[in-house]
Formats: C-alpha cells, sequence, structure tokens
C-alpha cells in the first residue's frame, strides 16, 4: 500500500509537469507559446499544421493509469481477511504494472519532451516587459501611487511598463531600464 501510494504521488508530479508543458507550448497565437516541444507526429487530426505534444499526453495518461492502478491496490489492501488476501495478484500486477508505466514515460518525457523543447524568448521577454508587477521596483523612487497609475496604464494599454514610466516621471530611459531589469529584480534588495 505505501509503496502505490509513492507511485501515486510521482504519477501526480508527472500529470503536473505534462499539463504544465502543454500549456507551454500551447498556440502558436491564442495559446501561452512560451516554449516549442520538438514534433514527433506529422500533426494534428483535425487542425493541419498544428504540432500536438504527443509526450505530455502519453504522461498524462500514464498517471492516470497509475492512479487507477493505486485505487484498485487500494481496495484490494482492505479486502484480506486475518492472513488470506485473495487479491494479491492483482496488487502485484498494479504494482509492477504501475513501476513499468512510469520508468517508461519519465525517461521518455525527458529525453523526448524536456530535453528537446525550445524558449520562445521573444514571447516571454514581451510579457516579462509589459508586466505591471515590474513598477513595484520603483516604488521606493516615486511613491505607490504614481507607480500604480503607470502600472495601470501600462497593463490598459498593452505597452510596456519601461515606456509608460518614461513618460510619466522625470527619470530617463537608461536609469529606468535599470532599475526595471528583471534580471536584477531576482536577486532582492535596493
Amino acid at each position: 500500500m505505501a509503496l502505490s501510494g509513492q507511485l501515486k504521488a510521482v504519477a501526480v508530479t508527472y500529470m503536473k509537469i505534462a499539463n504544465d508543458l502543454r500549456w507551454m507550448n500551447s498556440g502558436p497565437l491564442a495559446g501561452l507559446g512560451e516554449i516549442t516541444l520538438q514534433a514527433l507526429q506529422p500533426g494534428s487530426s483535425i487542425m493541419p499544421g498544428k504540432v500536438n505534444p504527443v509526450i505530455p499526453e502519453a504522461t498524462a495518461m500514464v498517471a492516470a493509469q497509475v492512479i487507477g492502478n493505486d485505487a484498485a491496490i487500494t481496495i484490494g489492501g482492505q479486502s484480506g481477511n486475518f492472513e488470506l488476501n485473495v487479491m494479491l495478484p492483482m496488487i502485484a500486477k498494479n504494482l509492477l504494472n504501475s513501476i513499468k508505466l512510469l520508468a517508461n514515460s519519465g525517461q521518455l518525457l525527458a529525453d523526448n519532451a524536456i530535453a528537446t523543447l525550445s524558449v520562445n524568448e521573444d514571447k516571454l521577454n514581451q510579457a516579462l516587459h509589459r508586466n505591471p508587477i515590474l513598477v513595484t521596483a520603483l516604488n521606493p523612487i516615486i511613491g505607490y501611487a504614481k507607480a500604480a497609475e503607470i502600472a495601470k496604464k501600462a497593463y490598459k494599454e498593452g505597452r510596456p511598463v519601461v515606456d509608460v514610466a518614461e513618460e510619466e516621471t522625470d527619470l530617463n530611459r537608461g536609469e529606468l531600464l535599470a532599475l526595471l531589469d528583471p534580471a536584477k529584480l531576482t536577486h532582492g534588495g535596493v
């Protein structure tokens, strides 16, 4: 029972990773489009030119099966009477099946999705520079109220924060670029 529970936890993690990859790969226009997964099949059955995320989809199916195996094992585990449990063969079969499925899908996910994906940096940078959260770095310099005004305007107009801040403050572009550098902001401090 304990081993099956741990395998289910691994399956849930695989499902989370697979779903994240599918979302980040969604697009090309209406989705997130943050990454591009390797094309492993000719395309979608209903949309020519679309690349299906087949490895994450297969991984999600594996996770569902392992979670189902755990449910059967749970019922089997509680079905024992005294020292006899007639469901031990089913428990063993499902445990071995779960181990095999997770081992194989983990390797496929690592080799054919994660290792081969490409990051769409232009798309990420566009979204990052339009993100109103960047204006938080200006709070100590221009005050909360002015920073909030800039954030709202940048969001409403779909423009980079630095462009709006340049129009709305006395800070020059060089200063703003230094203050609003996302990489520097991840280090913390003033």
